[in-house]
Order: structure tokens, then sequence, then C-alpha cells
């Protein structure tokens, strides 16, 4: 069973962009693309950095190290240097709520 946890509102999250939240103790990237939200483990694999932090485009996220991408769907690399994926979270919007569940379904 899934918990779900309100971290922000919808128009808290840039359209295009990103924004780091916790959930509990886990951080918690939060990429928007209009009315679809992803929510990534909040390190990059590679380096021990925010991906939040880094940029978005074309369905991925890029860290600012390095330059990893990986895709905000699945969590998977989508070049080097990072081979291994990150945790991605399932969101659920309720009205302007955005809220994140770290329970695998």
């Amino acid at each position: 069973m899934s918990s779900f946890e309100k971290v922000c509102s919808l128009e808290d999250i840039p359209d295009g962009g990103v924004i780091g939240v916790e959930v509990g103790e886990t951080p918690v990237a939060l990429v928007r693309r209009g009315n679809e939200v992803y929510a990534l483990h909040d390190v990059c694999s590679h380096a021990e950095v925010k991906l939040s932090e880094g940029e978005v485009y074309d369905g991925t996220l890029e860290c600012w190290l390095h330059g990893s991408c990986f895709d905000v769907r699945s969590g998977k690399p989508t070049g080097p240097p990072a081979t291994q994926p990150v945790n991605v979270y399932t969101v659920k919007i309720d009205g302007d709520d955005v809220l994140v569940s770290l329970s695998k379904e």
C-alpha cells in the first residue's frame, strides 16, 4: 500500500524545470513537463550531487557536475558518465497539490 505525502504545489515547479524537495529524509527532484510531474531520487548515481541543481531538456534531467543525463520517467541514464539509474517515485496531482510516494507499487 502506498502512502503519499504532499511536497509542494504544482505552481512551485516551473514548467520545464526542476526543484528539490524532501520526502521524510529522502531527497527528491521534481521535474515538471506541462501538467505532468516526475519524481527522481535527488542524488546523481555517478557523483553525490543534487540532480535538482541541473537542467531539464527533452525528457531528461542533466547533472550539473559531469553532464550525466537521466530519463525523467524511468531514472535510467541516457549517457555517460553515469551507468546506474536513480530511483523514481510515484507522483499524484490532487488539485494543485503535488504528492509523492516512496513506496514501490
